[in-house]
């Protein structure tokens, strides 16, 4: 599959900068200006790009429904000097963040740029330096461990509203899995929650009281 082509006019001056939306990346990526990206992001996509996407993060920040871009200015403060065209560095940034399907066009005076990167996908990993690469693991098994901690106490929050409303323990961990809990999350929250509002269950884990 041919990578995304940035469709920018010629000889341009200014770009209409919009939120590129999308509830997945958005709920799941990480901010421009995150850790996450300059240490991982900052090997696939360049400092230059890197420094582009923050310059952009901001500016959605403060303009959430876009903003225009004048490559000059944005050059100039960026410290890119004053080229632009083509062959500007700004120009040459833009079009590594498009292959990188972090920017998009939508004509050729308006781009849509992602307020949030996805996480590396395998490949890009796999192009990190051992070391990269090594860290990158430890950071997904902390995020893991995190995750799976909130999905915990969420569920052991619901658990312990249904105990208290008289569920029985069985009837507690069904309504659990309806609410696409995975089965061990929902036996555990449900066991927490009667030992907090009843004791310990001795066994009696279908009674009610």
């Amino acid at each position: 599959m041919e990578p995304p082509t940035l469709l920018l006019a010629p000889a341009l001056d200014q770009i209409r900068v919009t939120p590129w939306g999308d509830p997945i990346v958005d709920r799941l990526g990480h901010d421009p200006r995150s850790h996450y990206v300059e240490k991982f992001w900052l090997g696939v996509l360049g400092p230059t790009t890197i420094l582009l996407l923050r310059h952009c993060a901001q500016s959605l920040e403060e303009s959430p429904e876009g903003f225009d871009l004048n490559f000059k200015a944005t050059a100039s403060a960026l410290g890119l000097g004053r080229k632009v065209g083509r062959a500007g560095p700004l120009t040459r940034s833009f079009e590594r963040a498009c292959r990188f399907s972090v920017v998009r066009s939508l004509s050729p005076t308006e781009v849509e740029v992602r307020r949030r990167l996805p996480p590396l996908n395998r490949t890009q990993v796999s192009r990190l330096s051992p070391r990269r690469q090594h860290e990158h693991a430890i950071f997904l098994e902390g995020e893991l461990r995190l995750n799976n901690e909130t999905i915990q106490r969420r569920a052991r929050r619901l658990a312990l509203g249904l105990v208290e409303c008289g569920d029985a323990v069985d009837d507690a961990e069904l309504q659990l899995g309806r609410w696409r809990f995975h089965p061990s999350i929902a036996a555990d929250a449900v066991r927490w929650a009667w030992d907090q509002h009843h004791g310990p269950l001795d066994g009696l884990a279908n009674s009610s009281n």
